[in-house]
């Protein structure tokens, strides 16, 4: 018997069997390949904002992600490295080979039983589930299991007027578990994804597209490694032209989105091409990223025309984007219709309320993207332990990381398309740094048993880093000291938000990491402490009369889908506010400071 047995071997399951066993679980991973776990199945990339501050959260909270997409990574790109920390993203793109090698290898060291086959239904006792059943007819036993199908569960794919079953090109499709979800009633609806088609970089001009070289500096995903391990490749930018759009035009009478075959809505935030073109017909051209897959393989993940147009039509469009004229495709893009459940069934430990015993994570969840799912799956991993070994669950706080952003978010407001980890989907964002992750979530691991011995100590070292300089950085020194005019005498923190100072003020601090942590957290303090001001503000005005006449185009930062979501609903307070469906905390924040600075 198992203490939790896991269905799927996506980035939702991995890390969901990865958090159970480090607890001390006895954990089963049932999938239809035993191959294809860790598969990076769309995008060769690991990261972006908010995504990538996930990846650094999932590392702090000891899953496996983070240190896979540093062994595989072929191109670092720290994302808005100009602007302030808070809104930095670390991404890279990975060697999909050699990523998926490293999950398996990290289940392998944490004792995972990997079965390979399909599970065809839940075994259920009363109102709780007791286990799995398998097609082969063998069962398995436990007392919490998660579902982390992705998009295999009753999904079909769609190429042009080509529709046909399965999870991702050449796998199967869930058809029998799905069957049992929908008849339990956990089910919710259809949602769709897509993937662009590869193409054999050999056939690309180089010398017509702009590089896009990986970064210099040293960087990495992982507190477990500091330098890059393989060669770096250079990714390149293209656009799409006129005859690009032309092109596309002229097949939307053979695509699935626009026939009406597919029901189900997908990604605002990645959009098929086809829909691009559609809503956005003014614009002349889009970026696409062309994206190497791997060291030893040719082929090139052009990012930016996901699509499920027929491949005569995808032939068309890729000729007609400069640098891939000449292109070969080796693989054509497809869309893929899964089935999900509802997120607002779940609690905040991602068990359903219907099933003891019973987790979701990942895409079932309504959500989209490797790093949504890893996090998700490693907050159901950790709390399906907690079911069998009586161990504390995992509910991971909102205003400390974005793990609990996203969680709150499904939990609460539900989904009505896919959803996409944003910075802007946090109030306190500029709390919830990349950089930052291991001192916010690192005693939270500890506490849980989520390290292992070696996590447990970089750790420990980081928060004695840092201690260590916010104990410095309480140090006064004059403006003489530093070579600056005047007589004033401040801390080291309140001199470090001056541009002129900052120099002293580092040689002021001890090596490491956790040093630069504080010294950003000094920089920010200001801000910080009227976002905490804020927020019990907030709490207290939730009454706060909102009128009839506001003007919501006024506020900034409110994004265009909450002014549209406000404008319709025409709340009376910011209580009513709150309860809207998907609007969300920062868009509550923006509204209150708006109300407070109107009243004044």
């Amino acid at each position: 018997m198992f203490h939790v047995i896991v269905i799927g071997g996506g980035h939702a399951g991995v890390e969901a069997a990865a958090a159970a066993a480090r607890r001390g679980a006895r954990v089963a991973l049932v999938s239809f390949s035993r191959d294809d776990i860790g598969q990076m199945s769309c995008n060769p990339s690991i990261g972006g904002v908010g995504k990538g501050h996930l990846v650094r959260e999932i590392d702090a909270l000891g899953g496996i992600m983070a240190v896979a997409a540093d062994r595989a990574a072929i191109h670092r790109r720290m994302l808005n490295a100009s602007k302030g920390s808070a809104v930095r993203g670390p991404r890279v793109q990975a060697d999909r080979r050699r990523f998926r090698t490293s999950v398996q290898a990290a289940l392998a060291g944490h004792g995972v039983t990997v079965i390979e086959g399909e599970v065809s239904g839940l075994l259920i006792h009363g109102a709780a589930v007791a286990g799995v059943a398998l097609a082969d007819g063998n069962t398995l036993a436990a007392p919490a299991v998660v579902l982390a199908t992705g998009t295999f569960l009753g999904a079909t794919l769609f190429r042009g007027l080509e529709q046909w079953r399965g999870g991702r090109a050449g796998a199967n499709a869930s058809d029998r578990l799905a069957g049992q979800v929908r008849e339990l009633g956990l089910a919710a609806g259809r949602l769709k994804t897509g993937t662009p088609p590869r193409i054999d970089g050999r056939s690309i001009d180089w010398s017509a597209v702009v590089p896009q070289p990986s970064d210099d500096t040293e960087w990495s995903m992982s507190m477990e490694l500091a330098a890059k391990s393989l060669p770096q490749l250079s990714c390149a930018i293209t656009r799409t032209t006129g005859r690009t759009h032309d092109a596309i035009r002229a097949g939307l009478n053979h695509s699935p989105l626009f026939a009406g075959s597919i029901e189900g809505r997908g990604p605002r935030y990645c959009p098929s091409i086809e829909d691009k073109i559609v809503r956005f017909g003014d614009r002349d051209g889009h970026q696409i990223f062309l994206e190497p897959e791997g060291l030893d393989d040719h082929l090139v993940y052009p990012n930016g025309i996901s699509t499920s147009l027929s491949a005569e039509t995808q032939d068309a469009v890729i000729r007609s984007i400069p640098g891939l004229e000449r292109a070969k495709v080796v693989q054509y893009g497809y869309a893929v219709e899964y089935q999900y459940g509802d997120p607002r069934r779940l609690s905040s430990t991602l068990e359903h309320g219907d099933l003891q015993g019973l987790f979701f994570a990942g895409q079932i969840n309504g959500t989209t993207g490797y790093e949504e799912a890893g996090a998700q799956g490693l907050v159901a991993g950790a709390n399906a332990s907690a079911v069998g070994l009586g161990l504390d669950a995992f509910i991971p706080d909102r205003a400390e990381s974005y793990v609990g952003v996203m969680v709150d978010d499904l939990t609460l407001q539900g989904v009505s398309e896919p959803y996409r980890m944003l910075t802007a989907r946090s109030e306190y964002r500029l709390h919830l740094r990349a950089d930052n992750a291991i001192t916010r979530l690192g005693p939270t691991a500890i506490r849980l048993r989520l390290l292992d011995e070696y996590r447990q100590s970089l750790v420990e070292e980081r928060l004695r880093q840092h201690a260590d300089a916010s104990d410095a950085l309480e140090q006064e020194v004059s403006a003489g000291e530093l070579g600056l005019q005047g007589s004033d005498r401040k801390s080291l923190a309140e001199w470090a938000r001056r541009d002129d100072a900052i120099a002293f003020v580092r040689s002021r601090l001890p090596a490491g990491p956790g040093a630069e942590e504080a010294l950003d957290d000094a920089q920010y303090a200001p801000y910080l402490e009227r976002q905490r001001n804020e927020h019990r503000n907030r709490q207290r005005d939730s009454m706060a009369i909102i009128g009839s006449d506001f003007d919501y185009e006024a506020v900034p930062g409110l994004s265009n889908e909450m002014k549209e979501r406000l404008r319709a609903s025409r709340p009376s307070n910011l209580d009513q506010a709150s309860r809207l469906a998907g609007i969300t905390p920062a868009a509550l924040s923006a509204l209150h400071f708006a109300l407070v600075r109107s009243a004044a």
